[in-house]
């Protein structure tokens, strides 16, 4: 059904480049451009808000105070209780974007979603099981791996896309710079987002699966005794000396002469973010793991991932918090 407005400023109604033809006070915005529709949102806006000055500094003086509560608030949480702050900050990452993208309707991200969760849920099952079965480390560090390069890939498509739009580049293709940025910015955030969600889910059955195993515990002294030729990680022999090339994967030792797997490793300091040897808990040389330069990067981005979590996790909750103060106080 077409809808028809009329549009008062300052006690003068304006068209803001909009022809009346039949009535000269009302218009059908359904047959105005994307522009024009923008032009008359904005005077309804201006008009609705009108004389709201105080109100507004109020509600702007209320968003800075809740924001710097906030912050406080959350990183004393992270000092005092983190395991129970990275367990709410997960869960918060993985259902707060759900429910925006269900209410919009974007049914290509919860198509992805629903398959990242689907995986994942069995993998961190078969991750939390005892006895742990000798090929769940494996299986776990290979699929968050994977999901980390594939989300790493992502995410720099989608930020190459967004430059080359910003420079114009689009055009060479004949591309709408719309369409381009739109392209390039959900690349970015599908990256990022599934980046951030991996090493989370990553890091939580990196922790259960080593303790299962023995060799590593959080605080304290592991329990069981780490032999020559075991793994740390996965618990299992390690078959592959270090100075030969295996077929599958290779063997590292660390700068504390303690040795692993490839993927256990791997998995261990990059996916599950822990910078440190699994057993005598001595910082990882990742300069001497990683040989080749094009593999650094990834510890960088990793690093960018983690500034990324408050933004995703706790920004809606706590915008959706001022939001209901302002309701509560009847602020509009």
């Amino acid at each position: 059904m077409a809808g028809v407005f009329e549009v008062e400023v300052d006690g003068v109604e304006h068209d803001h480049g909009l022809q009346h033809h039949d009535e000269p006070h009302q218009f059908d915005v359904s047959k105005l451009s994307p522009e024009e529709k923008w032009r008359v949102e904005h005077a309804r806006m201006h008009a609705k808000h009108k004389g709201h000055e105080a109100m507004h500094a109020e509600m702007v003086l209320i968003l800075i105070v809740t924001l710097v509560v906030a912050q406080l608030v959350l990183v004393q949480w992270k000092q005092r209780h983190p395991k129970s702050y990275n367990l709410v900050t997960l869960f918060q990452m993985w259902v707060v974007p759900l429910y925006f993208t269900t209410k919009l309707h974007w049914w290509r991200f919860l198509t992805t979603w629903f398959i990242f969760s689907v995986i994942t849920a069995y993998i961190s099952f078969r991750a939390t099981r005892k006895p742990l079965a000798c090929t769940t480390p494996r299986l776990v560090y290979k699929w968050f791996l994977l999901l980390y390069k594939i989300s790493y890939a992502t995410g720099i498509v989608g930020y190459t896309v967004v430059m080359f739009t910003l420079f114009g580049i689009n055009l060479i293709f004949r591309i709408k710079p719309e369409d381009a940025m739109d392209f390039g910015v959900s690349l970015l955030f599908y990256g990022l987002y599934y980046g951030v969600l991996g090493r989370d889910f990553a890091e939580m059955c990196a922790d259960f699966m080593a303790s299962t195993v023995g060799y590593y515990s959080a605080s304290g002294m592991p329990t069981k005794h780490l032999s020559d030729n075991i793994c740390a990680v996965c618990g299992q022999p390690i078959l592959v000396d270090v100075s030969e090339e295996g077929i599958i994967e290779n063997t590292y030792r660390l700068s504390c002469n303690h040795v692993f797997h490839e993927f256990c490793i791997r998995g261990w300091c990059i996916v599950g973010k822990k910078q440190m040897c699994p057993y005598c808990k001595e910082k990882v040389d990742l300069k001497r793991m990683f040989s080749n330069p094009w593999e650094r990067p990834h510890v960088m981005y990793g690093q960018l991932l983690d500034w990324l979590r408050y933004l995703v996790a706790w920004q809606p909750v706590i915008i959706g918090f001022v939001q209901g103060i302002n309701y509560v106080l009847g602020l509009e």
